[in-house]
């Protein structure tokens, strides 16, 4: 009981943790699609998709990579302490480049996402500066398998983010500057829960049977981050951009726009969740890897993902079912959607689900290259589907679909060739291709 309770305490914690951020996630896009204008919300709703875009699309790569390289470092018997301070290094110097860029697009973005409203500008600004922080401190506990406190980072960020604005809107007062700020926010107070915990020190798991593993540098841990950054913008672009897109094709249809806007958040709120769960695989992975038991690397991916397919049938089977219905009930659209472009949606939720499962795999293999290729292939296929002229909504649908089946296929070989090759175990902070061993 002792041994079953101790395998499953840290799974319920972050099952509290996910819940509790994707409720914030629905409250938020719900209680602007009740409380504000249809043009409001719909900029609202873009907001939302581009927090999860310009943060985590940086921020969520240095976590994963300073998630394995600590696990590396913890699985040759050495401290982290060298990888925590090349991952701060390294989360401001992405941070001060993430600014610059945004200021530069800042009169195009604000314009064409947010209805000219500055004020949702500046809560993205906000945004990048606290994922900065909250995705440092979640690879080093999420590396370190200190789960309890990784769920207490996503618990404190959910909170913050939903219910201060349900105060505002109980007293009468919706505006939707201080909402986007108030959810911009959130991460940070994740980060400070976060910190708290890391304070307590850091255990240092068993070794597993020594291996040659580099100790970590700046310079490789940059090497590895920067394929993982590519990848992971590439990614959010392909799971979140095309409500944004679809948006800026309807400049005279807000309220189709905003019913599209939130019937893709509400069949990507598995995906939002997914995250956690790539941080507590990567590091089992990770020391499997180090170890070469590339049986058990096979054996965790293939548990995961068998679940996945389980939960996303259920999901998809909602979509199709009671989607449409709950876009308008549950986020006050105006416009019913047909069943199929809901349920639709949900299936292409499936197949990046399935990809976040893949990319760990690969991540402790060290096919960080495969990673960004199968990311940018969805990509192109995406921005290409969604100029197509015609109906937007039905261009959004297909792109989604068409994108994330060919992420999978991809994904799907390079792990399949990465792990009948045998490879060297990677180092600590190198992004090198698995290579196979000679003699």
């Amino acid at each position: 009981m002792v041994s079953l309770s101790a395998r499953l305490g840290p799974a319920i914690y972050m099952a509290g943790g996910l819940a509790l951020v994707g409720a914030a996630g629905y409250g938020f896009v719900a209680l602007a699609g009740h409380t504000l204008a249809p043009a409001a919300a719909a900029a609202l709703a873009s907001l939302y998709l581009m927090v999860n875009i310009i943060g985590p699309g940086v921020f969520s790569a240095l976590e994963q990579e300073t998630s394995r390289s600590v696990s590396a470092e913890a699985a040759a018997g050495r401290g982290i302490g060298a990888v925590a301070r090349h991952a701060w290094l390294l989360a401001a110097g992405l941070l001060a480049v993430l600014l610059v860029v945004l200021l530069l697009v800042s009169p195009i973005l604000t314009d064409q996402a947010f209805a000219g409203q500055w004020g949702l500008f500046a809560a993205v600004l906000l945004s990048v500066v606290t994922s900065a922080a909250v995705y440092v401190v979640r690879g080093l506990l999420g590396g370190t398998q200190r789960f309890t406190g990784y769920s207490a980072t996503l618990a404190a960020e959910g909170v913050v983010r939903i219910v201060p604005c349900v105060v505002i809107a109980a007293l009468g007062m919706p505006d939707p500057t201080w909402y986007a700020l108030i959810f911009a926010a959130g991460s940070g107070f994740g980060a400070a829960a976060g910190l708290l915990w890391l304070r307590r020190g850091t255990p240092r798991p068993r070794p597993v049977e020594p291996r040659d593993v580099e100790p970590p540098s700046v310079r490789r841990m940059a090497h590895a981050l920067s394929l993982l950054v590519g990848g992971t913008l590439l990614m959010l672009i392909v799971s979140n951009v095309a409500p944004i897109v679809v948006t800026a094709r309807l400049p005279e249809d807000a309220a189709t726009a905003a019913a599209f806007a939130s019937a893709f958040v509400l069949a990507r709120i598995p995906l939002f969740l997914f995250a956690p769960v790539q941080a507590m695989l990567l590091p089992s992975l990770t020391r499997a890897a180090t170890a070469h038991d590339f049986a058990a690397v096979r054996a965790r991916l293939r548990v995961i993902l068998m679940a996945v397919l389980a939960i996303g049938l259920l999901g998809v089977l909602a979509s199709f079912t009671v989607g449409p219905w709950a876009v308008q009930v549950l986020f006050g659209a105006e416009v019913r959607l047909s069943t199929a472009v809901v349920g639709l949606l949900g299936v292409s939720t499936v197949g990046l689900m399935t990809g976040l499962v893949l990319q760990p795999g690969l991540i402790a293999l060290g096919a960080h290259k495969s990673v960004t290729a199968a990311w940018l292939a969805g990509t192109v296929v995406l921005v290409a589907l969604l100029a197509l002229p015609g109906d937007p909504i039905r261009a959004g649908v297909l792109a989604q679909l068409v994108g994330a089946t060919l992420v999978v296929v991809i994904m799907l070989r390079a792990l399949s060739k990465a792990l009948r090759g045998g490879g060297q175990p990677v180092s600590a902070t190198a992004g090198a291709e698995v290579t196979t061993t000679s003699g």
